[in-house]
């Protein structure tokens, strides 16, 4: 089956994530995916642990990361949410950037982007996750 995931979040994401990185990897390789994008929320620290069970399974393994961009940047004064993906190792280099800068604008344990930042990942891949709530059509 030619599927890839290009959005799992790992147990590094705190009280979203359930599973280890290497978990994910492997029911990804059980259920036949080509490929899977781990996507922390601004994070790569499974990353590592996802790579080497990917290497024993020969499975593609897609390096990201999903953020919350700035407050009222999205529709109705909410934040957007974005999954981040590099294809390359150029394309990393500039996540790991990003990821940098947010954390280091913001208190510990919290991070802070806004929609400007994203020239930073010119390389990079984005997918918009739209919000949970639909829109209400006004008909």
């Amino acid at each position: 089956m030619d599927y890839a995931e290009l959005h799992a979040v790992s147990n590094f994401t705190f009280l979203r994530g359930a599973s280890h990185p290497e978990e994910l990897v492997r029911a990804a390789s059980e259920l036949g995916y080509r490929a899977i994008a781990i996507t922390d929320e601004c994070s790569v620290a499974g990353v590592v642990r996802a790579h080497q069970e990917a290497r024993k399974l020969d499975i593609k393994l897609i390096v990201g990361s999903e953020f919350l961009i700035g407050e009222g940047e999205g529709e109705e004064g909410t934040p957007t949410r974005l999954v981040v993906l590099a294809p390359d190792r150029s394309a990393y280099g500039q996540l790991s950037t990003l990821i940098t800068v947010a954390r280091r604008r913001a208190p510990k344990g919290e991070y802070s982007l806004g929609i400007s930042d994203l020239e930073r990942v010119r390389d990079c891949l984005a997918i918009w996750i739209p919000d949970r709530e639909p829109i209400a059509a006004n008909l």
